[in-house]
């Protein structure tokens, strides 16, 4: 079994001893299968400072008439233009790193060692937390106050210290912002002793396949910094392990341990080409790790940048499958090899309003789309047409050329963030939750599907967890939760339902219900005399409305629960749908996403 593991180096606290107890194995972020949940920030930059400028040009160079092309992002933070300008002036062999002098080389002072203390929610419990643990990591400087490190490293912090080389103080880091699906993160640090001295990493292009590659960080089995060599082995899009996501990733061969997370990969340069953040393991394969490129760090700061928090990466919202088969090609009326066959589109997606299943995508921005879903990259490269989509920013147009019926025709779609049915990450950091009677409901995520087991969710949820796709945005799989051993927080009121656990509920007194917040509002505005509950399976449970408003006031006593409802449930209900709108459950013939797919011959996008 191979699966693709983030690079934090943990250990748990003992709270009562408070002793800290190490642990050799890192936590492991499996694909599709995420344990912790999204922590977002609204935090905004210092009006008052002067904001850095500086050009990150990313030479990313695609096959077209016009020859190879250049894509310039702009970023607030990082060195300036001016000393790009000189830099690039200069011969590249006065640029290049001696390895025999790599321990002296002055861009090491720019890796930091990150102490984070995490607190993560009970997906169980939601009304608590878990059991703090600590994890370090590393981070590197990028001008303007700032620090560049990964997501995961710094998940449902509670406390973040940075340390820099050849220092015996920790210094209070603040997280600004973390990219779930990009698992990059952005630090700043108030302390001026800090940046005495300090000078951010200059971010080079895109490498090359062969290109000498250096890993520096904080990584397990010592407390000084660490560097370790290797080459480019291949750049293509990669699932991230974190994000549950696919975009561009450089695999090397250079040694990433548990600690590396965050830290930078250097060219001969001495440019950091990127941020090591994941391993691929498996008993067949050693020595394959992952750095994510500069082309998405700096579409990670230039969205920051514009909406002063993260929107994330936007997605077509198309199942799409390869049109290898001449067959396939004639019976769709595709006159050439080249084109993708629209197989699903998502109801939430603006291509559901320009898409039709059958459609065959032949051109993304007047580039070609390959009959294997590829397209140009680079002088000499092919490349997953999901990259061109990573490009761009959630809100913005772009001009697909579609086949439809033999006719062709262009369309355009506006671009927006995926909508996910079960989430792979929690927007605030803690899960909503309500409590009726003893009966715990909360939204079906992937951190609890991790944190009970699949065996425990079930075989009907985790088909509905794998393959179904959110008909409107707002809409959840609500479920009883497994609050207790007992299943539901016992009580005389309840009894008969001691053993219902991880079930979704559809219906509350006869209405659908179509997220957490919605059957809130239901049982607040109910006047009836029974509580009526429909579960999966035609199950029903009924509860008599007066007697459950006086037995939760006890049971909230006895089992020491705060609240009986989380505090999002509090602010008024606003409707996502219309009523008339179908709310049948259903699911699909295939995954909602490609860490899903068993085989490569459907993908989204």
């Amino acid at each position: 079994m191979a699966v693709s593991v983030a690079c934090c180096c943990f250990s748990f606290l003992n709270a009562p001893a408070r002793l800290l107890q190490s642990s050799s194995s890192p936590l492991c972020f499996v694909a599709a299968s995420t344990l912790t949940p999204r922590a977002s920030s609204s935090s905004k930059l210092n009006p008052e400072k002067k904001k850095k400028k500086y050009t990150l040009r990313v030479r990313d160079e695609h096959s077209s008439n016009d020859g190879p092309q250049t894509m310039a992002f702009k970023s607030p933070f990082g060195s300036s233009q001016q000393k790009k300008d000189k830099k690039e002036s200069q011969p590249t062999t006065d640029l290049r790193t001696d390895p025999a002098k790599i321990h002296d080389a002055s861009f090491l002072d720019a890796v930091v060692k990150v102490y984070c203390t995490h607190t993560a929610p009970d997906y169980s419990l939601p009304w608590q937390k878990q059991r703090q643990f600590t994890s370090t990591g590393s981070a590197f400087m990028i001008g303007d106050g700032k620090l560049l490190t990964n997501a995961h490293c710094v998940e449902h912090d509670t406390q973040v210290k940075v340390k820099r080389r050849g220092d015996d103080r920790k210094y209070v880091a603040k997280v600004l912002v973390r990219g779930v699906d990009c698992d990059i993160a952005l630090l700043s640090v108030e302390s001026e002793d800090f940046w005495k001295g300090a000078e951010p990493l200059r971010l080079g292009h895109l490498p090359r396949l062969q290109d000498s590659v250096t890993v520096v960080g904080y990584p397990l089995g010592g407390d000084t910094i660490s560097v370790t060599k290797g080459v480019v082995s291949r750049i293509e899009v990669t699932s991230y392990a974190h994000g549950s996501s696919d975009l561009l990733g450089i695999q090397i061969d250079a040694a990433i341990n548990p600690g590396n997370s965050g830290g930078p990969a250097f060219n001969d340069q001495g440019e950091c080409i990127g941020v090591a953040f994941q391993v691929y393991r498996s008993e067949e394969t050693e020595n394959i790790g992952y750095v994510i490129p500069t082309t998405v760090v700096s579409h990670f700061l230039t969205d920051y940048e514009r909406n002063a928090k993260y929107t994330g990466y936007p997605c077509l919202g198309v199942l799409l499958q390869k049109l290898e088969n001449p067959a396939l090609r004639e019976c769709l009326k595709v006159p050439t090899n080249e084109g993708v066959l629209v197989r699903r589109v998502e109801p939430t997606s603006d291509a559901s309003k320009v898409l039709k299943e059958g459609d065959v995508i032949v051109s993304f921005d007047d580039l070609r789309v390959g009959c294997e879903g590829t397209v140009p990259f680079r002088s000499s490269e092919r490349i997953a047409f999901r990259y061109l989509i990573s490009q761009k920013f959630a809100g913005d147009i772009v001009e697909l050329g579609i086949i439809r019926a033999g006719e062709p025709k262009k369309v355009q779609v506006v671009l927006r963030p995926r909508v996910h049915l079960v989430p792979y990450h929690i927007d605030g950091g803690q899960p909503s939750y309500i409590i009726i009677a003893g009966l715990v409901f909360t939204p079906l995520s992937e951190p609890l599907i991790e944190e009970e087991c699949e065996d425990t969710i079930g075989l009907k949820l985790l088909t509905k967890a794998r393959y179904s796709v959110a008909r409107f945005r707002g809409e959840q799989i609500v479920i009883l939760s497994q609050a207790s051993h007992n299943d539901v927080l016992a009580n005389e009121v309840n009894i008969g339902y001691e053993d219902m656990n991880n079930q979704q509920v559809l219906k509350f007194n006869g209405t659908h219900i179509r997220n957490i917040h919605h059957l809130a509002h239901l049982i607040d505005m109910c006047k009836d005399k029974y509580l009526v509950f429909e579960f999966e399976d035609n199950y029903v449970a009924v509860l008599e409305r007066e007697a459950s408003n006086s037995a939760s006031l006890c049971i909230l006593k006895d089992y020491g629960i705060p609240s009986e409802r989380s505090a999002d449930l509090r602010e008024p209900y606003v409707d996502p749908v219309h009523d008339n709108e179908a709310l049948d459950q259903g699911f699909g013939d295939s995954p909602v996403s490609n860490l899903e797919i068993g085989f490569d011959g459907l993908v989204w996008a």
